[in-house]
């Protein structure tokens, strides 16, 4: 495996106590606005790397380590979405973090929409790469059993034979990147998997209850289709969505400058629309860590 490392050695590496556990997380700083990325399941921070050096001129990205994932902690208990967004929003509320924007991916992107929907104006605005916006009826069909195997059988390989494999599989990844991915497997416990036991959150009411702009990204071959785009605008007229051509569920792996390009354009001061004027301002980290 290639030891060149795309972790920039000026990003803060750095752990922060959240809910009696340990959160693991990178930073790359500056006075800027802050940019929360949430990754994946089996993911990690650091598999943010690549897209958080296309972004890291504009913005402060923090890149925590799900807990099970990375360097957290990995308790026996407690990987629920609600489990997910609780160390979130302690996260933020133990950074001091002010008015952040948050950008999810798949899991992550499940565990941003619910924080936005429970920290309201507290959030500045949230970006959503192909999240597990998912029928009950997908859902009935994931077996978390299944996928634990699953990963205990890939753990079996050697991290080398797990990087050929991924390299031969995924040809337009950078090595840099592959190698990110491959560590974080190896360090993702069987316990997260939990997050796959249904019921998932109810997409629709979450996205329903954010107040600030929104953007949900779509692969034309990932998860979440133009049709359920389409009916979530419907729901929040503040939420966009932005489709990219030939790319699948791997959004931020296999098109980083394209989804960086595009959150850059997103993240913008927002002018205040009349959904927002009409909505009370009563949301704040403090308040939401009563939930």
């Amino acid at each position: 495996m290639t030891r060149k490392n795309i972790i920039s050695a000026n990003w803060t590496n750095a752990v922060c106590r959240a809910n009696g556990i340990n959160i693991h997380y990178l930073r790359t700083g500056g006075n800027k606005p802050t940019l929360i990325a949430l990754h994946d399941l089996t993911a990690s921070g650091a598999c943010w790397s690549q897209l958080a050096r296309e972004l890291e001129d504009h913005f402060d990205i923090i890149m925590p380590d799900a807990r099970g994932h990375g360097q957290s902690s990995a308790p026996l208990h407690g990987y629920t979405y609600q489990d997910h967004a609780n160390d979130v929003i302690e996260l933020i509320r133990t950074l001091d973090i002010q008015s952040p924007y948050l950008l999810g991916h798949s899991m992550g992107g499940m565990t941003a929409a619910m924080v936005a929907s429970r920290l309201g104006f507290a959030i500045e605005g949230i970006v959503l790469a192909d999240p597990t916006f998912i029928s009950p009826e997908w859902q009935g069909q994931l077996d978390e059993r299944e996928a634990v195997k699953q990963h205990r059988q890939i753990l079996r390989s050697s991290k080398s034979e797990l990087f050929k494999e991924a390299k031969a599989k995924y040809r337009y990844r950078s090595s840099e990147m592959l190698e990110h991915i491959v560590q974080a497997r190896f360090r993702t416990n069987p316990r997260a998997f939990d997050v796959l036991i249904p019921p998932h959150p109810e997409f629709d009411e979450l996205v329903r209850n954010i107040y600030v702009p929104t953007l949900l990204v779509l692969g034309s071959e990932g998860i979440v289709s133009a049709e359920t785009a389409r009916e979530l605008h419907a729901l929040n007229p503040d939420l966009q969505y932005k489709l990219i051509p030939d790319v699948g569920h791997g959004l931020p792996y296999d098109e980083p400058e394209r989804l960086a390009a595009a959150i850059d354009a997103f993240l913008k001061p927002k002018s205040i629309t009349p959904r927002h004027m009409e909505t009370p301002s009563r949301f704040s980290v403090h308040a939401a860590r009563a939930y």
